[in-house]
Protein backbone atom coordinates (compact mmCIF):
# COMPACT_ATOMS: atom_id res chain seq x y z
CA UNK A 1 0.00 0.00 0.00
CA UNK A 2 1.17 3.50 -0.85
CA UNK A 3 -0.64 5.86 1.53
CA UNK A 4 0.04 9.54 1.01
CA UNK A 5 -1.10 12.55 3.00
CA UNK A 6 -1.74 14.65 -0.10
CA UNK A 7 -1.60 13.77 -3.78
CA UNK A 8 1.35 11.74 -5.03
CA UNK A 9 3.64 12.77 -2.16
CA UNK A 10 7.42 12.91 -2.08
CA UNK A 11 8.22 9.27 -2.80
CA UNK A 12 6.76 8.38 -6.16
CA UNK A 13 9.69 5.99 -6.56
CA UNK A 14 8.14 3.82 -3.87
CA UNK A 15 4.83 3.72 -5.75
CA UNK A 16 6.62 2.66 -8.91
CA UNK A 17 8.48 0.03 -6.97
CA UNK A 18 5.30 -1.45 -5.52
CA UNK A 19 3.72 -1.51 -8.98
CA UNK A 20 6.63 -3.65 -10.15
CA UNK A 21 6.59 -2.32 -13.68
CA UNK A 22 2.81 -2.42 -13.97
CA UNK A 23 1.34 0.70 -15.56
CA UNK A 24 -2.42 0.21 -15.35
CA UNK A 25 -4.01 2.47 -12.73
CA UNK A 26 -7.68 2.60 -11.76
CA UNK A 27 -8.50 6.11 -10.55
CA UNK A 28 -11.25 5.90 -7.93
CA UNK A 29 -12.65 9.33 -7.12
CA UNK A 30 -15.84 8.45 -5.24
CA UNK A 31 -14.71 10.54 -2.29
CA UNK A 32 -15.74 13.46 -4.53
CA UNK A 33 -19.24 12.20 -5.33
CA UNK A 34 -20.89 14.99 -3.33
CA UNK A 35 -19.01 17.68 -5.27
CA UNK A 36 -20.48 19.44 -8.34
CA UNK A 37 -19.96 17.41 -11.51
CA UNK A 38 -17.48 19.87 -13.03
CA UNK A 39 -15.40 19.97 -9.85
CA UNK A 40 -15.37 16.18 -9.66
CA UNK A 41 -14.37 15.92 -13.32
CA UNK A 42 -11.52 18.36 -12.81
CA UNK A 43 -10.33 16.38 -9.81
CA UNK A 44 -10.25 13.15 -11.79
CA UNK A 45 -8.35 14.82 -14.63
CA UNK A 46 -5.74 16.12 -12.19
CA UNK A 47 -5.11 12.60 -10.90
CA UNK A 48 -4.85 11.23 -14.44
CA UNK A 49 -2.23 13.83 -15.32
CA UNK A 50 -0.19 13.25 -12.16
CA UNK A 51 -0.17 9.49 -12.64
CA UNK A 52 0.55 9.90 -16.34
CA UNK A 53 3.70 11.84 -15.53
CA UNK A 54 4.92 8.75 -13.67
CA UNK A 55 4.21 6.50 -16.64
CA UNK A 56 0.87 5.10 -15.51
CA UNK A 57 -2.11 4.78 -17.82
CA UNK A 58 -5.02 5.97 -15.70
CA UNK A 59 -8.65 5.01 -16.25
CA UNK A 60 -11.45 6.16 -13.99
CA UNK A 61 -13.28 3.34 -12.27
CA UNK A 62 -16.47 4.81 -10.82
CA UNK A 63 -17.80 2.60 -8.03
CA UNK A 64 -21.32 3.95 -8.61
CA UNK A 65 -21.37 1.96 -11.85
CA UNK A 66 -20.94 -1.23 -9.80
CA UNK A 67 -23.50 -0.79 -7.03
CA UNK A 68 -24.78 -4.27 -6.12
CA UNK A 69 -22.46 -5.86 -8.72
CA UNK A 70 -19.36 -6.95 -6.79
CA UNK A 71 -18.47 -9.78 -9.17
CA UNK A 72 -18.29 -7.42 -12.13
CA UNK A 73 -16.24 -4.99 -10.07
CA UNK A 74 -13.82 -7.76 -9.09
CA UNK A 75 -13.37 -8.72 -12.73
CA UNK A 76 -12.78 -5.15 -13.90
CA UNK A 77 -10.55 -4.15 -10.99
CA UNK A 78 -8.49 -7.28 -11.60
CA UNK A 79 -7.29 -5.73 -14.86
CA UNK A 80 -5.35 -3.02 -13.00
CA UNK A 81 -2.00 -2.96 -11.23
CA UNK A 82 -2.81 0.00 -8.97
CA UNK A 83 -6.04 1.30 -7.44
CA UNK A 84 -5.51 5.02 -6.88
CA UNK A 85 -7.96 6.59 -4.41
CA UNK A 86 -8.36 10.34 -4.64
CA UNK A 87 -9.05 12.43 -1.56
CA UNK A 88 -12.35 14.02 -0.65
CA UNK A 89 -15.10 12.95 1.74
CA UNK A 90 -14.19 9.65 3.39
CA UNK A 91 -17.84 8.91 4.22
CA UNK A 92 -18.84 9.14 0.56
CA UNK A 93 -15.98 6.84 -0.41
CA UNK A 94 -16.81 4.34 2.33
CA UNK A 95 -20.45 4.21 1.24
CA UNK A 96 -19.50 3.63 -2.41
CA UNK A 97 -17.11 0.86 -1.37
CA UNK A 98 -19.87 -0.86 0.59
CA UNK A 99 -22.60 -0.54 -2.06
CA UNK A 100 -20.32 -1.83 -4.81
CA UNK A 101 -18.74 -4.57 -2.71
CA UNK A 102 -15.43 -2.85 -3.32
CA UNK A 103 -14.52 -3.19 0.33
CA UNK A 104 -14.63 -6.99 0.15
CA UNK A 105 -13.11 -7.10 -3.34
CA UNK A 106 -10.14 -4.98 -2.30
CA UNK A 107 -9.55 -6.93 0.89
CA UNK A 108 -9.37 -10.13 -1.15
CA UNK A 109 -7.05 -8.60 -3.73
CA UNK A 110 -4.76 -7.22 -1.02
CA UNK A 111 -4.63 -10.61 0.69
CA UNK A 112 -3.66 -12.16 -2.65
CA UNK A 113 -1.10 -9.42 -3.36
CA UNK A 114 -2.98 -8.80 -6.60
CA UNK A 115 -3.15 -4.99 -6.54
CA UNK A 116 -1.44 -1.95 -5.02
CA UNK A 117 -3.82 0.09 -2.87
CA UNK A 118 -2.65 3.68 -3.23
CA UNK A 119 -3.92 7.21 -2.82
CA UNK A 120 -4.21 10.05 -0.38
CA UNK A 121 -6.35 11.59 2.32
CA UNK A 122 -9.76 9.88 2.24
CA UNK A 123 -8.27 6.88 0.43
CA UNK A 124 -6.04 5.82 3.35
CA UNK A 125 -8.53 7.10 5.96
CA UNK A 126 -11.13 4.45 5.10
CA UNK A 127 -8.56 1.71 5.84
CA UNK A 128 -8.78 2.47 9.58
CA UNK A 129 -10.92 0.42 11.99
CA UNK A 130 -13.40 3.29 12.31
CA UNK A 131 -14.23 6.64 10.73
CA UNK A 132 -15.32 8.17 14.03
CA UNK A 133 -13.53 11.47 14.57
CA UNK A 134 -13.28 12.21 10.86
CA UNK A 135 -16.72 13.80 11.06
CA UNK A 136 -14.84 16.76 12.52
CA UNK A 137 -13.44 17.43 9.05
CA UNK A 138 -15.68 15.51 6.59
CA UNK A 139 -19.48 15.73 6.43
CA UNK A 140 -21.16 12.35 7.03
CA UNK A 141 -24.58 13.79 6.19
CA UNK A 142 -23.49 14.04 2.54
CA UNK A 143 -24.30 10.34 2.34
CA UNK A 144 -27.84 10.93 3.54
CA UNK A 145 -28.31 13.84 1.17
CA UNK A 146 -27.08 11.90 -1.86
CA UNK A 147 -28.41 8.41 -1.14
CA UNK A 148 -31.03 8.83 1.59
CA UNK A 149 -29.15 6.24 3.64
CA UNK A 150 -27.08 6.45 6.80
CA UNK A 151 -23.31 6.86 6.62
CA UNK A 152 -21.10 3.90 7.47
CA UNK A 153 -18.84 4.45 10.45
CA UNK A 154 -16.83 1.24 10.30
CA UNK A 155 -13.62 1.42 8.29
CA UNK A 156 -12.11 -1.46 6.33
CA UNK A 157 -9.86 -2.39 9.24
CA UNK A 158 -6.79 -2.91 7.08
CA UNK A 159 -4.83 -0.54 9.31
CA UNK A 160 -4.81 -0.97 13.09
CA UNK A 161 -4.82 2.80 13.61
CA UNK A 162 -6.51 5.94 12.34
CA UNK A 163 -4.79 7.71 9.46
CA UNK A 164 -4.51 11.48 9.97
CA UNK A 165 -3.45 13.36 6.79
CA UNK A 166 -2.55 17.06 6.39
CA UNK A 167 -1.16 17.26 9.94
CA UNK A 168 0.77 20.48 10.56
CA UNK A 169 0.57 21.28 6.85
CA UNK A 170 -0.18 25.03 6.75
CA UNK A 171 -0.71 25.04 2.98
CA UNK A 172 -3.69 22.69 3.25
CA UNK A 173 -7.14 24.08 4.19
CA UNK A 174 -7.93 21.08 6.43
CA UNK A 175 -4.70 21.18 8.42
CA UNK A 176 -6.12 23.12 11.37
CA UNK A 177 -9.18 20.88 11.56
CA UNK A 178 -6.90 17.86 11.77
CA UNK A 179 -5.71 19.14 15.15
CA UNK A 180 -9.28 18.64 16.36
CA UNK A 181 -9.26 15.10 14.98
CA UNK A 182 -6.03 14.35 16.84
CA UNK A 183 -7.47 15.81 20.05
CA UNK A 184 -10.52 13.54 19.63
CA UNK A 185 -8.31 10.49 19.20
CA UNK A 186 -6.21 11.45 22.22
CA UNK A 187 -9.30 11.91 24.39
CA UNK A 188 -10.72 8.54 23.33
CA UNK A 189 -7.51 6.54 23.39
CA UNK A 190 -7.69 5.83 19.66
CA UNK A 191 -4.38 4.76 18.08
CA UNK A 192 -3.48 7.07 15.20
CA UNK A 193 -0.67 8.07 12.90
CA UNK A 194 -0.18 11.61 11.59
CA UNK A 195 1.29 12.49 8.21
CA UNK A 196 2.32 15.89 6.93
CA UNK A 197 1.66 16.69 3.29
CA UNK A 198 4.45 15.17 1.24
CA UNK A 199 4.91 12.26 3.62
CA UNK A 200 3.98 8.73 2.59
CA UNK A 201 3.36 5.53 4.52
CA UNK A 202 4.41 2.47 2.52
CA UNK A 203 3.17 -0.93 3.65
CA UNK A 204 4.81 -3.96 2.05
CA UNK A 205 3.85 -7.27 3.63
CA UNK A 206 4.38 -7.03 7.38
CA UNK A 207 6.68 -4.03 7.04
CA UNK A 208 5.58 -0.39 7.10
CA UNK A 209 7.82 2.62 6.56
CA UNK A 210 7.05 6.31 6.87
CA UNK A 211 8.87 8.33 4.23
CA UNK A 212 9.30 12.04 4.92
Amino acid sequence: MYLSSFRIGNRSDQLLGLAGGGTRAAVIANAMDAAPADVRFGGVEREMQALGQLGFVGVELDLRDYFNEPDRLAADLGQFDVAWFRGGNCFMLRYALARSGGDRVLLTQLENDAIVYAGYSAGPCVLAPSLKGLDLVDEPHDVEENYEESPIWDGLGVLSFAFVPHFESPGHPESEAMNNVVAHYEANGTPYKTLRDGEVLVVHGEESTLFM
